[in-house]
């Protein structure tokens, strides 16, 4: 939702600079909880909202693999597609400190006056390819310690030659980093909405200046 004249009048009161101030310190915890939440032991696995599951092209192969008595073996896939994400995740870290130092006092007015999630949105714009350049090669390692991912990329490839498997899903690897990134992301958009609407509980007092100003 965008600014009513009155918050806008109120954002107005406050210097350029501890606007500027204000949300980066914001961005700065927002991102940072969110990539504590989520790199880190179940940070994946044990969070229903941004658990990794198989591709859906091969959810009928894990029924399938289940109704034979091959649930352990599906199991231990889905865990692996969370641990990997769960290892790149931390990655983030630097990413994100060094996206909220280099934002332009534009950026950062845009942010302000945007809706819930305008600055899940910009980090989204600035840093995905950056995010997935450092997460690829630690889903890779971790992937392939587990010979039934290399399976499982094999199956994919030939499935996918016959339309049996979405193309962005037939290589595990491609598709963890992406379902990585979609679930840093929900979580940072998550964090910055809490921001956004209790900014006390920031227990900062610029945060708290420049976001009860919003409100």
């Amino acid at each position: 939702m965008c600014l009513a004249p009155p918050a806008i009048a109120q954002l107005d009161q406050i210097s350029s600079r501890e606007a500027v101030s204000g949300l980066k310190a914001a961005l700065e915890k927002g991102s940072l909880a969110a990539v504590a939440a989520l790199g880190r032991a179940d940070g994946f696995l044990g969070n229903p909202q941004v658990k990794i599951p198989l591709p859906e092209s091969l959810q009928r192969t894990e029924r399938l693999m289940r109704s034979v008595g091959m649930g352990k073996q599906a199991d231990e896939l889905i865990v692996t597609l969370n641990r990997a994400a769960e290892a790149a995740v931390p990655e983030a870290r630097s990413l994100f400190l060094d996206a909220v130092k280099k934002m332009s006092v534009q950026d950062a007015k845009g942010i302000l006056t945007g809706g819930n999630t305008s600055a899940t949105d910009y980090f989204k714009r600035t840093m995905s390819e950056p995010l997935r350049a450092k997460f690829s090669p630690i889903v890779a390692e971790s992937t392939k310690k587990v010979k039934l991912a290399e399976t499982y990329n094999q199956y994919a490839g030939q499935a996918a030659k016959y339309g049996l498997v979405k193309g962005a899903d037939a290589n595990l690897d491609s598709y963890v980093t992406q379902k990585t990134l979609d679930g840093l992301f929900y979580m940072v958009g998550e964090e910055e909405k809490k921001i956004r609407a209790n900014p006390v509980a920031a227990g900062s007092d610029i945060i708290k200046k420049v976001f009860g100003a919003l409100k």
